[in-house]
């Protein structure tokens, strides 16, 4: 792998006449405004230095602290490795390397040469002489380094979007929108955790789709998903706040009540339960398609219940509603506190 390339070999452009390195400095960023022929002094004891294509400008292993100012070409910024993805490029006009002169530390990227790159060598000496006898240089020292934080902050906030945006993603049911079996797994053992330290009851129902596969081979897998995605709007809008709705697989759904005792869980999933039976679903040629209903079990969580166990009861009581006869509520049996818990 190419290290950092010192001084020594890089080629001097001994060649560039005066006038022609005058106007190239003069659009370099960092003096704007400033009268050259004042700091012309300092500028001419650096080097030009010209990089080949993939060459290394400054590495986090170069122990040389300088200020680069590209004045052609471009270069671009590596964070983990010479290889990594570049996270930025800087073009002629930029300068590079301040911070390292800044705070005597190492640089903290890779810099990289992308074609043919001419670059103004400023060493210690030198840039503190510039900003010693400019204040032009420092007030423009001090707008880009402003700058620069400010660009970095916007990368964090829109890495923490982006994290957030992932995360959504993680624990969203793609098709329904609402959370999917592994937000679930997460969650209930919160739910059951505030519940046994006293927030109060909780509650949660099983519901499933009746007749759901004769419906989808009768008119389409397309439609099929159209019906889930709407059962699961029902269940959400129908549902309260503080609710929490997923998707647990297939046609099968979940709602976790937290402070609910049974009655009124019974009560929240009739609503439920006839919100859907009073859809009226079309397909999209206008043609109204058969009545959709669902059966629900629901189970209040025990005193140190297990997650696993009260989707097992809320799940026993969702068979029981079938098969007596489906578009019901069932609501489990209590039972005494401990059994099948944890």
């Amino acid at each position: 792998m190419d290290s950092a390339v010192p001084a020594a070999s890089l080629r001097q452009l001994s060649a560039c006449s005066e006038p022609y390195a005058r106007e190239d400095i003069a659009r370099v960023a960092l003096f704007d405004g400033v009268p050259l022929a004042g700091v012309w002094g300092i500028l001419e004891r650096c080097p030009y230095y010209e990089l080949n294509d993939n060459q290394t400008l400054i590495s986090p292993v170069d122990s040389t602290r300088r200020l680069y100012l590209i004045l052609h070409g471009a270069c671009s910024v590596h964070l983990e490795s010479r290889s990594s993805e570049p996270v930025a490029t800087i073009g002629a006009g930029s300068s590079v390397g301040e911070l390292s002169i800044i705070d005597d530390s190492p640089p903290s990227a890779f810099v990289i040469a992308r074609g043919g790159c001419r670059v103004l060598a400023i060493g210690p000496e030198e840039f503190w002489a510039l900003l010693d006898i400019s204040r032009e240089i420092a007030i423009n020292l001090l707008a880009l380094l402003a700058q620069r934080i400010r660009g970095n902050n916007a990368t964090v906030s829109q890495s923490r979007r982006l994290q957030k945006e992932y995360k959504r993603h993680a624990s969203v049911d793609g098709l329904t929108g609402v959370h999917n079996r592994r937000r679930l797994d997460e969650l209930l053992p919160r739910y059951l955790g505030r519940a046994d330290q006293g927030s109060g009851a909780l509650c949660l129902i099983m519901t499933d789709i009746d007749h759901f596969k004769n419906f989808n081979d009768t008119y389409g897998h397309s439609t099929g998903d159209d019906v889930l995605l709407k059962v699961a709007q029902v269940l959400e809008t129908r549902s309260r706040p503080t609710d929490f709705v997923a998707r647990y697989g297939g046609e099968e759904f979940t709602v976790v009540l937290p402070t609910t005792q049974s009655e009124q869980a019974l009560m929240v999933a009739e609503r439920l339960r006839s919100s859907v039976e009073q859809l009226e679903l079309t397909q999209k040629d206008g043609t109204r398609l058969g009545p959709l209903t669902i059966s629900l079990g629901i189970a209040q969580a025990l005193p140190g219940e297990s997650p696993q166990s009260l989707i097992e009861r809320a799940d026993k009581a969702l068979y029981a509603a079938k098969k007596s006869g489906r578009n019901r509520s069932v609501l489990a049996p209590a039972k005494e506190p401990g059994v099948n818990a944890g």
